[in-house]
């Protein structure tokens, strides 16, 4: 699903956001830590089971998450990838914080720029 090129920025990457819905359609977005092993996403957070993010996946799994950032400002450069997909939360024995637990997103659709040229 994702080119060379957009492996290659996932992986340079610290920092996205996350954006989620509760089961009644308030919107929140979040800045996380994330990691990609290839076919998922991972997120998580300090107290991560007190979070808006997690509450609103256990009720509404429908994401997306944005990771972006700016190349150059002279000349303008935005570069990004824009992610859809489903979460649900998974065990993980290593992550960007520890073992744990994190909410794993699998992308059904993308959407990137600057990043191929």
């Amino acid at each position: 699903m994702f080119t060379e090129n957009e492996v290659a920025y996932l992986n340079s990457q610290p920092l996205a956001r996350i954006a989620t819905a509760s089961r009644t359609g308030q919107p929140n977005v979040a800045a996380v830590g994330f990691t990609f092993d290839g076919e998922y996403f991972y997120v998580s957070g300090l107290n991560n089971t007190k979070t808006n993010k997690y509450k609103n996946v256990l009720a509404n799994p429908k994401v997306s998450l944005v990771i972006d950032d700016l190349a150059s400002v002279q000349p303008w450069h935005a570069r990004g990838i824009k992610i859809n997909g489903s979460a649900d939360l998974a065990q993980r024995e290593s992550g960007y914080l520890a073992p744990g637990e994190y909410i794993r997103i699998k992308p059904d659709h993308k959407r990137s720029w600057g990043i191929d040229g």
